[in-house]
This record gives structure tokens, C-alpha cells and sequence, in this order.
């Protein structure tokens, strides 16, 4: 009986595959995923608290008066962007990603990429999402896609916004170096842009820990939660300065390592070596999240 049942199902499978007009790529198309996401109250949240983030700083600087002397930057970083913050509205930009870059872009890449499976499971309609038929890796496809391009979006919002609430504030100019000299205002942009593309890649690792937890879990607050705790793990590890040349193995040891593009020669090594750790980390932990995920027992 058995048998008859396990031929049947094959062939009701087989008979599916091959239905007119079914192709397994047009299923759950990315815009599909992407309007559902961006309806979302966490979606818009999110992208109100990054946007609010330069005229809080704003705010900050005008109540505190000018920043700098014993109040900036951290103790080990190699600059000190809080001492230039209101000389232009490039410096305020760079300042924004500075303060925001070590944890709070975590969240909301931790939030796009950890939300996205678990949160279908919780409300118990993913099953229903693989019965319509979606396959399993579009699916996940489909929706790593979108939650890595809301991650990106969040980390363009957040400069954009300072741009031009730093451009109304403290006037368009050079970004100039805490260090001494500046950039030229032609390549202010470009370099900021370059800034905000290290971030990103430099925060694939939380994306994959992210998302493979979502694929292992049906609550979403412990993928997000566990993402974020991981990454805080690995920033503390960073501190050990007893771990020596293993540190250059987290990637929280080159977070800040942007901070070569906002020099006047542009330093390329930092980056190249932080991208590198960081998409190793993210490849395997996405494998394993498709891989798991096309063996997991769907019941939610």
C-alpha cells in the first residue's frame, strides 16, 4: 500500500511539474516579496528610526555645542570623526555611519534577513506558501534577495538623510580629516559610497547568521535576537587583545576598516581583507540555511 501511494504522489508531482504554463523561476516573483516586506510595520519603523537618527545628532550637537576634544570616538579606532562632525555635510554623514556603523546597521539587517522565514512560520502560512507550488530554494531565493536589498536600502537611507539634513545644517563642502587636510568635495560622494558598500558587505555575516536561523526556528525575535547576540559576541572577542592575530578571523575585527576610504590616499588592504572574511562567513552559513531548509519537515 506503501508503494501504491509513494507511485501515486510521484506521479501527481510529475504530472504538476509539467503543467501547462507552471515554471518553477516565476513563482513568488521578487516584487511580490518585496511589497508584502515593505507593508510590514517593522519595515517602515525601522526606516523611521535610521531616518530620524542625523537630525537627533543634529539636535545633539546644537544643544551640546561643538563636538570633539574628551568626548570622541573610541578609544582604539584609528580617526576620530566626532571631532570634524559639523565642518560639512560630508563629515556629518561619514560621523553617522561612524556612530551607527558598530551595532545599530546591525539591526535592521539582522531584523530584514531573521524575520523573513521564521516570521512565515509563526503566522503558519509557509506550508501553505510550498503548497502553492513554491520551491523550497525560491522560496529562500526570493526572499534572502529581498531582505539583503532592504538591509542595503536601510544603509543608503541613513546617509542620504544626514547628507541633506548636513547640507541645511552646516553648508556643502570638502570632507576634511581629523587628522589634517581634506577631501576634495568632487570626491566626497564617491568615497562615501565606497563607505557604505564595506559596511554592507562587512555585514553579510549577520545576514547569513540571520537568516539561517530563521530557517532553523519558528519564532522570529531568536533569529534576530540571536544574530544581534552573536554579532555583540564577536565585537567582545575583538577586544581581546590576548587572542593576538586571531582576531584578523572575526569579522568584527574590520568593521571600521572603511575608514581608509576617508583618507587622502585611498587604502585599499583593510577592506579587501575584511570583505574577504566576511563573504566566506556569509557563503557558508547561507549554504547551510538552503541546505538545512530543503531537508526540514515543513509543519508550520
Amino acid at each position: 500500500m506503501s508503494a501504491e501511494t509513494d507511485t501515486s504522489t510521484s506521479t501527481d508531482l510529475r504530472s504538476l511539474a509539467e503543467a501547462p504554463g507552471y515554471r518553477a523561476g516565476r513563482t513568488l516573483p521578487l516584487r511580490v516579496e518585496a511589497m508584502r516586506q515593505l507593508r510590514r510595520r517593522r519595515t517602515l519603523l525601522m526606516g523611521g528610526v535610521l531616518a530620524a537618527l542625523p537630525f537627533v545628532l543634529i539636535v545633539a550637537f546644537a544643544i551640546g555645542g561643538t563636538p570633539g576634544g574628551e568626548g570622541g570616538g573610541g578609544g582604539g579606532s584609528r580617526i576620530n570623526l566626532m571631532d570634524v562632525a559639523t565642518e560639512s555635510a560630508a563629515n556629518f554623514a561619514a560621523t553617522c555611519l561612524f556612530v551607527s556603523a558598530g551595532f545599530l546597521l546591525v539591526v535592521p539587517v539582522a531584523l530584514f534577513c531573521g524575520d523573513t522565514v521564521a516570521s512565515e512560520a509563526s503566522w503558519s502560512s509557509l506550508r501553505y506558501l510550498l503548497a502553492a507550488p513554491v520551491p523550497r530554494a525560491r522560496l529562500l531565493w526570493s526572499k534572502l534577495v529581498v531582505a539583503l536589498g532592504f538591509s542595503l536600502a536601510a544603509m543608503v537611507l541613513l546617509p542620504l538623510v544626514a547628507l541633506a539634513a548636513g547640507a541645511v545644517a552646516y553648508g556643502w563642502g570638502p570632507l576634511r580629516l581629523p587628522t589634517g587636510g581634506a577631501l576634495a568635495t568632487a570626491d566626497t560622494v564617491p568615497r562615501l559610497a565606497l563607505v557604505v558598500a564595506f559596511v554592507f558587505v562587512s555585514q553579510l555575516v549577520t545576514a547569513g547568521l540571520a537568516f539561517w536561523l530563521s530557517t532553523r526556528t519558528d519564532a522570529p525575535l531568536g533569529a534576530v535576537g540571536g544574530a544581534v547576540g552573536l554579532t555583540i559576541v564577536g565585537n567582545v572577542l575583538d577586544a581581546v587583545t590576548a587572542l593576538g592575530s586571531w582576531r584578523e578571523f572575526l569579522p568584527a575585527h574590520w568593521q571600521f576598516a572603511w575608514a581608509d576610504a576617508l583618507q587622502p590616499e585611498l587604502e585599499w588592504g583593510g577592506m579587501v581583507k575584511g570583505a574577504a572574511v566576511s563573504v566566506t562567513y556569509a557563503l557558508i552559513l547561507f549554504a547551510l540555511a538552503f541546505r538545512g531548509f530543503s531537508r526540514k519537515d515543513i509543519v508550520s
